[in-house]
């Protein structure tokens, strides 16, 4: 009996550290206007191609009118965060507590930092009309495909998904098609809910084209 009773306090705490954590999410990242999120990796230092990249796309969205938000850490994340901030867009960075401390990085107006992954990403996906895929690791791969999951049962309206640099993302479409869509665990339309392009200002044009204001179901 005691056991069952400290297990339902436990979750009752999780419970509100999990909605306080998500009321403050809210209450800040709903000041973001039109916004795209951009992903990848924090291991990219500031010489790389990759980086550059992503502080040229993010510079070009937010001469356009988009804010930006990111993971809020280093790497590409700052790069983006940089190339908006720059640039007189609103950037934000929805940070994570991580054993080895992932410290914002310095081109946020807003910023938080929550302990739970899946309340960071729900607020990624909640106030972005589309998102660009830079290159990454397992994070941004999750991210990814939880995205194109949501967009292909119906959870959030369909937005523009980009992934930047076909030399990093080139095997991903064979691998869909020759292998996911082979034995019918996705089908063939799909494949229309991302693109891979290396041109900077092919991922601006679908950004404008195709990112609309209200997406997210509830």
């Amino acid at each position: 009996m005691f056991s069952k009773r400290l297990g339902w306090y436990r979750d009752i705490r999780r419970l509100f550290k999990v909605s306080a954590e998500m009321w403050r999410g809210f209450n800040l990242m709903r000041k973001m206007g039109p916004c795209v999120t951009i992903f990848g990796s924090a291991r990219f230092g500031e010489d790389h191609i990759y980086y550059q990249k992503s502080r040229e796309i993010a510079g070009k969205l937010a001469r356009e009118g988009f804010s930006i938000m990111t993971g809020g850490g280093p790497g590409v994340m700052e790069a983006a965060n940089r190339g908006a901030y720059e640039n007189g867009a609103l950037s934000a960075g929805c940070n994570i507590q991580l054993p080895h401390e992932q410290v914002p990085n310095p081109y946020l107006h807003i910023s938080t930092t929550f302990k739970h992954f899946y309340v960071r990403k729900l607020m990624l996906v909640r106030y972005s009309q589309g998102f660009v895929l830079m290159p990454g690791g397992f994070g941004t791969l999750d991210e990814m495909f939880e995205t194109l999951t949501l967009m292909q049962t119906d959870k959030i309206t369909d937005f523009p998904v980009v992934a930047f640099g076909s030399e990093y993302w080139g095997h991903l479409i064979p691998f869909l098609e020759k292998t996911m869509i082979r034995f019918g665990t996705i089908d063939p339309i799909d494949l229309d809910l991302i693109r891979v392009t290396d041109d900077v200002d092919e991922v601006v044009a679908i950004m404008k084209g195709e990112a609309s204001e209200e997406h997210f179901e509830g």
